[in-house]
């Protein structure tokens, strides 16, 4: 059971974030904004780490921690401000990586014991966290022109889209009538290769919308991991992610 102290400071930890979503709305408290959030984010961590009364692999999430903080660190100093949305879309896509590794982690290491709405759960963040992932990494790789911006048109590009789609939804059903291993590889793989299917025919001029699109794709995604993983800052956090996304696509 959580602790009464841990759930109040994920309370204070999920209103950081909504106070710096509602400070980054206005130049003048961008900053302030930015810097209540990263408390937050900073809060929501050490909450896992004092909470937990027997935390395995320490080592190995102390030296993640470091190298994720330092490599953050380093670009978030040398990108220039006409490169941040190259940024976003990069972190973008690390969160719905993330989201999608974990849920998959949980899953193999507990298969169908927490029951079926947290199967439908782990589903729905590895296809939406796998799609928001490669999806992202291919909107990176346009913004800063190290492949073409324009709208890259397969041979028969939207019959292989439909088809990956179908068998995407056939595979998500699969997994959750029959939940086995290999067709968890099987929907991450096919997942994967939908995200890039479905940026590469986006021009340079719908990019901004496609990056708010992929950002509330990751905030339904880590929304639905904290359910999985019975987080309910990650549930919280998720949601605002996944709705400002959305009403920046508008």
């Amino acid at each position: 059971m959580t602790p009464a102290w841990s759930q109040l400071a994920n309370l204070g930890a999920a209103l950081a974030f909504i106070l710096a979503l509602k400070a980054l709305s206005s130049p003048k408290t961008a900053r302030l904004g930015n810097r209540i959030g990263a408390v937050g984010a900073i809060a929501a961590v050490a909450i896992v780490f004092f909470s937990e009364s027997n935390l395995k692999h320490l080592t190995l999430i102390l030296i993640a921690v470091a190298i994720g903080t330092i490599v953050g660190y380093v670009a978030a100093k040398r990108v220039q401000m006409t490169q941040m949305p190259q940024m976003v879309a990069l972190f973008n896509g690390v969160g719905g990586g993330a989201a999608m590794a974990v849920s998959s982690i949980e899953f193999l290491k507990s298969g169908t014991t927490d029951g079926f709405v947290a199967l439908f759960a782990t589903v729905f963040t590895v296809v939406i966290g796998s799609i928001s992932f490669t999806g992202s990494i291919v909107t990176f790789l346009k913004l800063q022109e190290l492949m073409t911006s324009r709208p890259v048109v397969l041979p028969f590009g939207r019959f292989i889209t439909i088809g990956t789609a179908i068998a995407t939804l056939v595979m998500s059903v699969y997994l959750l009538i029959s939940p086995e291993n290999w067709a968890l590889w099987t929907l991450v793989g096919l997942s994967l290769v939908m995200g890039i299917l479905f940026v590469l025919p986006v021009g340079g001029a719908d990019v901004p919308i496609v990056i708010s699109l992929l950002n509330a794709f990751t905030g339904l995604s880590v929304a639905a991991s904290g359910y999985v993983l019975d987080n309910v800052l990650l549930l919280v956090a998720g949601t605002l992610v996944g709705a400002s996304g959305t009403l920046l696509t508008q």
